[in-house]
């Protein structure tokens, strides 16, 4: 069974997604709708800006978005752009619907769209309100978001407990590697108690906050009065998601998960685990980079992983 997996915030880099401006109608027509509905050329971001532009939370979060959607959308309307993959993805005509998707943090949004529980417009207009909330969060409370490496997830999360700053565990990436969030003080004192505890690295993230922490909890209020106005449709396969790890199929629980994902971890372990137990033998990731491939390698041994971040 086929699914089809979305990253999050971090996976950004210049010049992503140009080339299916450039070569495929379909592409360029709906990053010009997304400059509409933006107020601005978030094209002109992706293509031509920074680095410094693309670590903007209210830049990163629609510019992944993007990427990962319209490539999805490409790939299941056009043929010349499916066979570029000719390898591992066993695509056809009849063949090209995923069974199930998720996505990691921001890319649960992408997901959504992947299922047809939310239109592009309209998941690309929550994607920015979530932007623009995080952000104005993460001026509100400055703080920031760290990776452990080589250390047991129920022991971080006893570290952290401890420690007299605001530290949470925010992803539970892979077996080995959980991301924390939190002030930068409680950063500080987490990575030294982590290290002293036998941590191989910790090691700062490239992000403009702390993420999936109580320091969101303005960010979240403000994101619920928006999902609540909007129009949730009933997936087309199911969707796992971060809160739960679990597969959801009712918009109303969508939605309640959804709100919930921004203050609260992300379980990519257990959904990767979840997806593998019910079926999942080939993930597909849409979007810039290859950090899901390479967190599915080492959560799942013997599944057949690809992307489509080269485009």
């Amino acid at each position: 069974m086929k699914a089809y997996v979305f990253p999050g915030q971090g996976a950004q880099f210049v010049g992503m997604g140009k080339d299916l401006y450039d070569n495929y109608p379909e592409a360029k027509t709906l990053f010009e709708k997304a400059n509409e509905i933006l107020g601005f050329s978030i094209t002109d971001k992706m293509f031509f800006g920074t680095d410094a532009d693309l670590k903007e939370t209210h830049i990163t979060q629609p510019a992944i978005f993007l990427h990962s959607v319209i490539a999805c959308k490409v790939l299941t309307t056009n043929k010349s752009y499916a066979s570029k993959f000719p390898s591992t993805c066993g695509m056809t005509e009849e063949n090209i619907a995923p069974a199930m998707v998720a996505g990691h943090s921001l890319g649960e949004f992408s997901a959504l769209v992947a299922a047809g529980v939310l239109s592009f417009e309209d998941s690309l207009r929550l994607v920015s309100k979530r932007a623009n909330a995080m952000q104005k969060a993460c001026v509100l409370n400055p703080s920031g978001m760290a990776v452990v490496i080589g250390f047991d997830d129920d022991k971080a999360k006893e570290i952290c407990k401890v420690i007299e700053e605001v530290v949470v565990p925010a992803n539970y990436n892979c077996p080995g590697q959980l991301a924390i969030s939190g002030t930068f003080k409680g950063l500080e004192l987490a990575g030294e108690a982590f290290k002293e505890a036998g941590a191989k690295r910790v090691l700062m993230l490239n992000v403009g906050g702390a993420f999936h922490s109580p320091l969101m909890l303005p960010a979240q209020e403000e994101l619920a009065q928006v999902i609540e106005k909007t129009k949730f449709q009933t997936p087309a396969c199911p969707i796992y998601q971060n809160y739960t790890a679990q597969p959801e199929i009712n918009p109303e629980m969508i939605k309640n998960n959804l709100i919930k994902q921004l203050t609260a971890p992300v379980l990519w372990t257990k959904t990767i685990q979840n997806m593998v137990k019910n079926g999942a033998s080939h993930f597909v990731e849409f979007g810039p980079g290859e950090v899901l491939q390479g967190l599915i390698r080492k959560i799942e041994q013997g599944v057949i992983v690809e992307g489509h971040s080269k485009i």
